[in-house]
């Protein structure tokens, strides 16, 4: 198993708190894993073995506790008496009604409860409401390059690191793949992933039936990352391209896709006006390796991955990302534009602009890349991301090397 020190830092600082924790994300990025490394840790500092209790709630065998009353009572008969147990409910969503007997658990006292879900409804409606201000999400992603390239364990390449990556994709499991065979196993395993997520966490959840206007949306959205998409664009595109598909069906379907992790929505934000806009969101895939799987493409599309990569990592550094918009002066025009800051990523107080490019070699390149940055005319770091082994300063503007970035060699800018 792949140690994961971020995560798990993050479980052990709730244990024992009177908070439901509960960990979300796309299928397979990892939660169930890092149950069993939290659970080790347990036993390792003096937890009891009956003192635990762990269900796979999509594992056949626990068929018969998808009734909540069976699964309360299931647990309740094994608890310890007199101490404190630790109990881990994985996929919980696939039992209906499955609050009540959640709640049931966490006001006995003596029950600290950790649950996971790959879809978003594991925190809607009747169960945010019961126990509103009792849990904490913490929202687990597949692996980060830093966690990927230490999974290698052994000095690398990290370009050619990069590569694989981007190529391969950051789920857990691939790791595990024989290294002669990986690419083709990594392509079967992807494919069997997301037929998963549209079966299992779209089609089977949501009743929906239309799975080749399903597959077509996620790879034309797959196609778009990082391009400015309003539903009404994509419902007029994909009619264009002969698959009806009206603007309430899209939302629909795009809502789905949102729910079990599989995309993100990034909202654009008014940088000067300081509020965020209600036109042309951003939409990014959760995994390098997942987005070519829908696209086929490959060499040519090595910017918008990067944005995607850096989006993702943004995400696990605690941030809240927005696609920046700022009004700016354009003596060529003689006229006022906006240009775009490709993320503006809030943490608590803290406020920073990234910009990314594959490479700013070229002059033009890289005063268009720095425009949208120097437009911004706060004191908040700004940050501009590349591919180039040429880091620099321009007027405030840090140059990092992405790689080095996505590494921590750079610091957590």
């Amino acid at each position: 198993m792949i140690a994961r020190p971020a995560y798990l830092e993050l479980l052990s600082s709730y244990r024992d708190q009177n908070l439901i924790k509960i960990l979300t994300g796309v299928r397979r990025s990892g939660k169930s894993t890092l149950f069993q490394l939290f659970m080790q840790e347990l036993e390792e500092s003096g937890v009891e073995r009956e003192q635990i209790q762990s269900l796979n709630l999509e594992d056949l065998d626990n068929e018969p506790l998808l009734d909540y009353r069976r699964l309360y009572t299931h647990i309740r008969e094994r608890l310890a008496a007199g101490k404190q147990n630790y109990v881990f409910l994985d996929e919980v969503q696939n039992v209906p009604d499955f609050q009540k007997a959640v709640r049931s658990l966490a006001d006995k006292g003596n029950v600290d409860l950790y649950l996971t879900g790959s879809n978003s409804k594991l925190q809607s409606g009747e169960w945010a409401t019961a126990i509103a201000g009792r849990y904490v999400e913490i929202h687990v992603l597949p692996l980060s390059f830093r966690e990927f390239v230490s999974s290698l364990g052994e000095p690398v390449n990290r370009d050619e690191a990069y590569a694989a990556y981007t190529q391969l994709g950051s789920f857990p499991q691939v790791r595990s793949f024989p290294e002669a065979e990986r690419r083709v196993q990594a392509e079967r395993y992807l494919s069997d992933l997301y037929n998963s997520i549209i079966l299992k966490d779209i089609m089977d959840n949501r009743g929906i039936r239309e799975v080749s206007r399903l597959d077509r949306l996620a790879r034309f959205m797959g196609g778009s990352t990082g391009s400015e998409l309003s539903i009404k664009k994509i419902s007029d595109t994909m009619t264009s391209d002969g698959v009806k598909a009206s603007v309430p069906t899209v939302e629909a379907y795009v809502q789905a896709f949102r729910d079990c992790y599989l995309f993100y929505k990034v909202d654009r934000y008014d940088v000067k006006g300081r509020k965020m806009l209600k036109t042309l969101n951003k939409y990014y895939v959760v995994d390098p390796g997942l987005r070519r799987f829908l696209t086929g493409s490959g060499a040519r599309d090595t910017g918008h991955v990067l944005e995607n990569v850096v989006y993702l990592e943004l995400l696990r550094r605690g941030f809240r990302v927005s696609v920046g918009k700022v009004d700016t002066w354009d003596s060529a025009r003689g006229g006022r534009v906006s240009v775009e800051v490709d993320f503006v990523a809030v943490r608590g107080d803290e406020v920073h602009y990234y910009q990314v490019s594959e490479t700013v070699v070229d002059p033009a390149t890289l005063e268009r890349e720095l425009r949208p940055l120097q437009a911004v005319q706060d004191a908040h770091p700004k940050f501009l991301l590349t591919r180039d082994y040429t880091p620099g300063h321009y007027e405030g503007i840090r140059h990092l090397n992405v790689l080095k970035w996505l590494l921590g060699e750079e610091g957590e800018a």
